[in-house]
């Protein structure tokens, strides 16, 4: 194989890995392919109150569980004057609140931080019970009661064709006022609610069902009792009802805090309990949001990636990131325009510089330490010096010349010169030696070329590494250099005319 042809096969399994893990970051972990982008968190809180006897006082609470679309960030808990623990109980997690004397009213808090994912709303459990208790409908003042349940069941059957038709059936007939058996059985159960009726109903017709407990995610919302919904098992999974509408499937906006199980809060010690919900929406950064998710997956690349670097190290690499940019404009400028420039990389080095003081203050100082480098450069090349001594009093040159800016700059009250330090003292040094031998091997026109030609690459890189959609992406998405090395690689086996040969020869052409 030609080494043209690897260069392109390599290139190409370079560019596909990074746009693989770029795609995947952002579909699947859900960091931002481009800036500013914000997620809308939702920070739930849930109040515990009741009033405490006096003696030794224990309070439990269920937690949610994990599910598909919605995703917990974070959790705090606040108990002042009491111990806390999370337990695990039947498959459910329950907050525990103790203490050993407690008396008059109490109030306890969990709140967490949920974001709202795509995705199914429920994953399949294979723990819930798919038992099914009859109702106890013995007496005999219960008979009309029992006539009809059973008559909205099989009416509710004879107009279904599965378990998920009929159910939608019957909990359409139990919010139809215009039904006798229903208005029966709501006169008779007054203190059940849509779901409690809908569960006996489910019951006596042997279909196993539970309740759902949660809120709807509206913002700005306090005091909020849990709402329920309908979860019932046609066989072979749970299908989750609406219960006033009878239509399947979980609300887009409805946060699921228990599936059946036990109550939600318990209390001992106490009486007269409840707990009520508060709802608030934060816009959040989409970042912010990918790095708190609590996954495996993220856990695993925040752990293995610059993300798990001290805050400094991070500042540090997110400037670094962006030279293999610089490198790339100063690649496809030499080879397919042919700038010449002074040293090849030197014009993503005063772009860096340029980062931190600012175009035109940049520029200025380069310029002056440039031009005052070169008359002290050559004033020494008048002293037959050695080359490591000479470019070492060059070096000393520069630092004393970047010092004296610095401080008749801070006398003058131009603070944005104090950025002078930010160019590199060795580079500068060995730029200003290449170019006085330029000048007295070419003449000082090609000095100006090289300079020009360095500055223009140099301002042109500071252009794109500026960029914020380039900040972005080097930074969140570091696995795209893999695509700028593919491309840089490609680039390299450019052998046709550069634009500036196209400009020189243009009297051919014609």
């Amino acid at each position: 194989m030609s080494p043209r042809a690897q260069v392109y096969i390599l290139a190409g399994l370079l560019a596909l890995m990074g746009a693989g893990l770029t795609i995947y970051k952002n579909i699947e972990l859900g960091f931002p392919l481009l800036p500013g982008e914000y997620r809308t968190v939702w920070t739930i809180e849930a109040k515990v109150r009741f009033t405490a006897d006096g003696g030794p006082v224990k309070a439990a609470l269920t937690l949610p569980r994990e599910q598909r679309n919605m995703e917990v960030l974070n959790e705090s808990f606040s108990s002042s004057g009491y111990g806390f623990n999370i337990v695990s109980e039947d498959d459910e997690y329950r907050a525990v609140w103790s203490r050993r004397s407690a008396s008059g009213p109490q109030s306890l808090f969990y709140q967490l931080d949920v974001h709202q994912t795509p995705g199914a709303a429920l994953e399949q459990p294979l723990d819930l019970s798919t038992e099914v208790q009859k109702p106890f409908l013995g007496a005999r003042e219960q008979e009309a009661v029992r006539l009809a349940i059973y008559s909205l069941v099989d009416s509710a059957r004879e107009r279904s064709s599965d378990t998920e038709t009929f159910t939608t059936q019957l909990l359409i007939a139990l919010g139809d006022n215009r039904n006798q058996d229903r208005n029966l059985i709501f006169g008779y159960y007054k203190d059940r609610s849509l779901v409690d009726t809908a569960l006996l109903m489910l019951s006596a017709a042997e279909i196993p069902a539970h309740r759902i407990r949660g809120l709807y995610l509206e913002d700005d919302r306090r005091r909020l009792d849990p709402e329920d919904l309908l979860e019932v098992y046609d066989g072979e999974r749970w299908v989750v009802f609406e219960p006033h509408s009878g239509s399947p499937g979980v609300p887009k906006n409805f946060f699921i805090w228990q599936r059946g199980g036990k109550s939600l809060l318990d209390v001992e010690g106490g009486r007269n309990s409840r707990v009520t919900f508060s709802v608030i929406s934060n816009d959040v950064p989409a970042r912010d949001v990918a790095m708190l998710s609590t996954s495996r997956e993220k856990e695993a690349l925040v752990d293995f990636s610059i993300y798990s670097l001290p805050i400094e190290q991070q500042s540090i690499f997110k400037l670094i990131l962006l030279v293999p940019v610089g490198a790339l404009v100063v690649v496809l400028l030499r080879v397919f325009v042919g700038i010449r420039t002074s040293g090849t990389f030197m014009p993503v080095l005063l772009a860096i510089a340029f980062i931190e003081t600012r175009l035109l203050t940049g520029l200025s100082i380069f310029i002056l330490i440039l031009v005052l480098g070169l008359w002290v450069r050559f004033y020494l090349s008048r002293l037959n010096l050695l080359l490591v001594a000479r470019i070492a009093a060059v070096v000393v040159t520069v630092v004393i010349l970047m010092g004296a800016i610095s401080v008749v700059s801070y006398k003058l009250g131009i603070e944005q010169a104090l950025t002078v330090t930010f160019f590199p003292m060795i580079i500068l040094a060995w730029t200003i030696e290449r170019m006085s031998i330029v000048w007295e091997e070419d003449g000082p026109y090609e000095v100006v070329v090289q300079a020009g030609g360095t500055l223009l690459v140099a301002v042109l890189a500071w252009w794109v590494m500026t960029n914020r959609y380039v900040e972005h992406w080097t930074f969140n998405f570091p696995e795209l250099l893999l695509v700028l090395l593919g491309l840089i690689l490609i680039v390299g086996n450019y052998t046709g005319f550069r634009l500036g040969e196209l400009m020189r020869f243009r009297q051919l052409v014609r």
